[in-house]
């Protein structure tokens, strides 16, 4: 079941210097309450490292469910959660449920640099080639590249993944912890019901085979 879903427009936006993006969740940021360390500072529940936090820690104007074109996958252990982390690869065939999460482009560049395992803060995160292209590499670390699939309502939808594809890295089972933000976050946007979630989390490679939809459907009755 979906209703209220947004789409994206996959045009890119014609404004480079934008004030405004859509930071646009796959993950376990797509629940507020994880999202809110990377915004505000703190240790979320079931996590193994505590955030600085943004210098503007003002929670999301909006927060709207949508659907990325690709496919999402876990992969590489996360020393955080203590399994396989989500990636999103758009090159590949599927779609991605998401989150996206209206926030200044100074939020963003926060969050992106506390994803890279940096400190919030330090120069300002130039969006030019991704709004341009649709996609920039920073580095080849594991969330260092920048994808904009499209817009909503004129601004960027904005993400970030790994340089690799889906089937360029062996894959990794996610742990508990991190399951309960993920699902949790996509049962929390509204445009889903739980067996549409648990179904598609634990289709998903890397959960497959190691996380069934009936044990991710209790998981979220214990959802935080």
């Amino acid at each position: 079941m979906t209703k209220a879903l947004r789409s994206i427009d996959p045009a890119l936006p014609r404004d480079r210097r934008p004030e405004l993006v859509w930071y646009t969740s796959y993950g376990s940021n797509t629940h507020l309450g994880r999202l809110s360390a990377y915004l505000e500072g703190g240790c979320p529940p079931g996590a193994g490292r505590s955030y600085p936090g943004c210098r503007n820690p003002a929670p999301p104007a909006r927060s709207l469910p949508v659907e990325l074109t690709g496919a999402m996958y876990f992969a590489t252990r996360s020393p955080v959660w203590r399994g396989g982390r989500a990636f999103y690869d758009p090159g590949a065939d599927g779609r991605v449920l998401a989150r996206a999460h209206l926030v200044t482009v100074e939020q963003f560049a926060d969050i992106a640099a506390q994803e890279m395992y940096r400190e919030p803060g330090g120069d300002a995160l130039d969006l030019t080639e991704v709004l341009t292209r649709g996609r920039a590499v920073l580095g080849d670390g594991r969330y260092e590249t920048l994808v904009c699939a499209g817009q909503l309502d004129g601004l960027p939808a904005l993400t970030f993944t790994a340089p690799w594809g889906l089937h360029d890295v062996p894959w990794l089972a996610p742990s508990l912890p991190y399951l309960r933000f993920l699902t949790a976050g996509l049962l929390c946007a509204g445009a889903w019901d739980v067996p549409a979630v648990a179904g598609y989390v634990a289709a998903c490679p890397g959960a497959r085979g190691h996380w069934s939809a009936a044990e991710l459907t209790a998981l979220l009755g214990a959802r935080p």
